[in-house]
């Protein structure tokens, strides 16, 4: 469903931005008219909003729907989502982004697994900061990709996280 388009957000675009309540805190989705942008936590940078239009996204049918699917992901009721998502980076961190999709619910991979799936098994480290860089945390599940070691490792939203996550889908940690 990631739609790819190599720009990032123009400050002349209009943007539509909901907080909510989550387990993991307060989460910020972030919309442009069609798709869902962004998903910030609590903790993540502020940063790319300082010269955007952002509007309060109370209303918006694209920020409701990722409000209620992820309410249900919480609830242990949902397993997959089905939302419009625009992952916006470079044409790489569009195929890394784009392989993540396809990890399933309740399954995790290496980040060298990952690397040889995108064709470019070399690039384990460029993998691991594109994974890092992920705009969409959650929803393109990041968090189901760990160290050849078993370890967990590597999660913006820190280790605690990614390990609630994988804790909620019924992985068996280490």
């Amino acid at each position: 469903m990631a739609r790819s388009q190599n720009k990032k957000p123009k400050a002349e675009e209009i943007y539509w931005h909901k907080q909510i309540q989550s387990p993991l805190g307060i989460l910020e989705l972030v919309a442009n008219e069609n798709s869902l942008i962004m998903l910030l936590m609590e903790n993540d940078s502020r940063d790319q909003f300082n010269d955007l239009i952002l509007k309060d996204g109370g209303n918006h049918k694209i920020l409701q729907a990722t409000e209620k699917q992820l309410g249900e992901y919480f609830l242990g009721r949902r397993k997959n989502f089905d939302l419009p998502l625009e992952l916006k980076g470079t044409e790489f961190q569009k195929q890394v982004w784009n392989q993540l999709l396809k990890i399933p619910y309740g399954k995790h991979v290496t980040y060298g697994f990952q690397a040889a799936q995108i064709g470019r098994p070399k690039a384990v480290r460029a993998v691991g900061t594109s994974n890092g860089k992920n705009p969409i945390p959650i929803i393109v599940p990041c968090h189901r990709v760990i160290g050849a070691s078993g370890a967990l490792i590597g999660y913006a939203g820190g280790l605690p996280v990614k390990r609630f996550l994988l804790k909620l889908e019924g992985v068996a940690l280490k």
